[in-house]
């Protein structure tokens, strides 16, 4: 999907934890799906869910005041492949995430 990109407002995430790597971002154990989609459902996996798989109300992306923003903004060197490679957004059923970090 391309999208010419112009202006995007909305609301930001923020997220201020540095060295995120991408198994935190999606955990390994999903990633034996053949295509792209579905994967917003296990995005911070680890860090949105309780062993039961309910949400944790204490993050970020839980907190009905971020429920409909689009732009991420991240720590130093989150998943510094994503950031020097273009792959600058994030999945979420019903919104896709674009990302900002800082390179190291």
């Amino acid at each position: 999907m391309n999208e010419k990109f112009t202006i995007l407002r909305s609301t930001c995430v923020p997220l201020p934890l540095e060295n995120v790597d991408t198994d935190q971002i999606i955990p390994a154990r999903f990633l034996k799906a053949t295509t792209k989609e579905g994967f917003g459902d296990n995005l911070f996996y680890d860090w949105r869910y309780d062993k039961q798989g309910q949400p944790i109300p204490s993050f970020v992306l839980n907190n009905p005041a971020y429920a409909g923003a689009r732009i991420l903004v991240a720590g130093r060197n989150f998943e510094p492949r994503a950031c020097r490679m273009g792959h600058r957004w994030l999945r979420l059923p019903g919104r896709r995430l674009q990302l900002l970090c800082r390179h190291p």
